[in-house]
């Protein structure tokens, strides 16, 4: 049953006009983020035969299929046959077109068609986890005034939010369907810095009709926006090659049950995020690298107060050889709600990340209600071929708040008296995976992931250790 609209008039006017709020707040401050090469570039278009007219259109393709097999990864109980307990074929398939017949005007318009074929899952897009079908619908459509490489720019219409490493945001690839919001974006970026202001709504991916965000369906109950500054710079910390401070603020109007975090809540959500990620530069740092992430967050969330941490640190040393072989740690943390009817939201908001293999390739956990150590391996024998191997554990910052899982709408355990007096010990994951690139345009990859149920499982229902293979082929021009 479609969810009523809430607040539509409010609703509305709250785009632009937390994009003006946040340009006269920013504008005099601005400071730097690494310059975003253009979309073309970033394809590699430079070089794709199918440009015309002296480049001023070109078109790009990408066709991507991946092969799962998945056992126990959602339900951990081996005696009984889950939706999720299944192998599949997904493929997807985007044709794009980049007009851009002078210097400061681009028009892009990107169309995507998914498909999941075999399995048991329902094919819609989120239910039992499902990257489900998707016929041809818009994936990108959107108009930029300037150049997003120097100066100042804007871009408007339905686009990709990508910022850091998409612990907040982010249209992740793995993701079949990916993400996309329809927003605003004005940059201006110099050599070694930039900084972007940015509002927009999230968009829903359903099948036989037009994808719609959240600003402009009529039959949601979630209306969703994120809007916020990031600044970044390659020099502002000389031995860094990258760093970053940010704000965002995503206002929610949720009904109980629709999709999104605070889950089973409903009522008015504003939460604040400011934060800052640093990554410091192995050639400046005598082969050693690090990254920091920490975000504070304030404001309502689901109609109650609401106050939470999350942060992530690793640590790496590359070692010098033919095979360029790289051992790193890291430790990822996300404040639970430890007091549920203290009417106080704790639970850190995950917003709308790209989770993947951020906490392990199986998918099993977002960055909340979390601790989360990993050790980190990779070596590259070749220039074509990569392998890693991860291996990470998992606790709950506390057992009176629930496991989230990756896409951060769903929960692994719910929380009850058997899960407040168990082991705050979920399990351990164990992860191999190995990149190919067979050329310019096509790339190969595969992978194996085991998780080995620990005492919180134990203590709360099923805990079977849980499998999960994949083989994926990508095509690009």
């Amino acid at each position: 049953m479609p969810f009523p609209t809430q607040h539509p008039l409010s609703r509305r006017a709250a785009l632009p006009s937390l994009a003006v709020s946040l340009l006269v707040a920013l504008t005099a401050s601005a400071g730097p983020v690494t310059p975003t090469p253009t979309l073309a570039e970033a394809a590699g278009l430079k070089s794709n035969p199918l440009s015309f007219a002296d480049g001023a259109l070109t078109l790009d393709t990408h066709f991507n299929s991946r092969f799962e097999a998945r056992d126990n990864c959602n339900d951990f109980n081996s005696a009984v046959n889950s939706p999720t307990d299944a192998s599949w074929l997904l493929t997807r398939f985007r044709l794009g077109a980049l007009f851009h017949p002078t210097d400061g005007f681009k028009l892009y318009v990107q169309g995507q068609d998914i498909r999941e074929l075999g399995g048991s899952r329902p094919n819609n897009v989120g239910t039992f986890g499902a990257d489900g079908d998707d016929v041809f619908d818009i994936l990108q459509a959107w108009t930029e005034l300037g150049d997003d490489s120097r100066g100042l720019s804007l871009r408007a219409g339905r686009q990709p939010f990508n910022y850091g490493d998409q612990r907040l945001l982010g249209n992740p690839q793995w993701l079949n369907s990916t993400r996309a919001w329809d927003a605003l974006r004005l940059r201006y970026a110099k050599e070694t810095w930039s900084l972007d202001l940015f509002s927009g709504s999230p968009v829903t991916f359903v099948n036989n009709q037009w994808n719609k965000s959240d600003f402009f369906n009529t039959h949601e109950g979630r209306d969703a926006i994120d809007s916020g500054a990031w600044f970044s710079s390659r020099t502002l910390v000389p031995w860094q090659k990258q760093t970053d401070f940010f704000v965002i603020n995503q206002r929610l109007d949720k009904l109980p049950g629709a999709p999104g975090a605070p889950l089973g809540a409903g009522g008015h959500s504003n939460v604040w995020s400011l934060g800052t990620l640093m990554k410091g530069d192995p050639a400046k740092l005598a082969n050693w690298d690090y990254d920091f992430e920490t975000v504070l967050q304030l404001g309502r969330a689901g109609g109650l107060s609401h106050r939470a941490f999350a942060g992530h640190g690793g640590i790496g040393y590359n070692f010098s050889g033919p095979w360029k072989p790289r051992l790193g740690v890291q430790y990822n943390y996300a404040s639970g709600d430890r007091d549920p009817t203290d009417g106080n939201s704790r639970t850190f908001q995950n917003y709308f990340p790209g989770n993947h293999a951020l906490y392990g390739f199986m998918d099993t956990t977002g960055w909340m209600n979390l601790h989360n150590p990993q050790l980190n391996f990779s070596v590259q024998p070749t220039e074509r071929l990569k392998l890693t191997f991860d291996a990470m554990t998992f606790w709950n910052a506390t057992n009176t708040d629930a496991w989230y899982s990756a896409n951060t709408t769903t929960t692994v355990r719910p929380v009850n008296n058997a899960a407040r007096g168990a082991s705050r010990y979920r399990g351990a994951e164990l992860d191999v995976n190995a990149w190919y690139k067979l050329n310019t345009h096509v790339a190969l990859q595969a992978g194996y992931a085991c998780y080995l149920a620990g005492n919180y499982l134990a203590r709360t229902g099923a805990s079977d250790n849980a499998h999960f293979g994949y083989a994926q082929l990508s095509v690009t021009f």
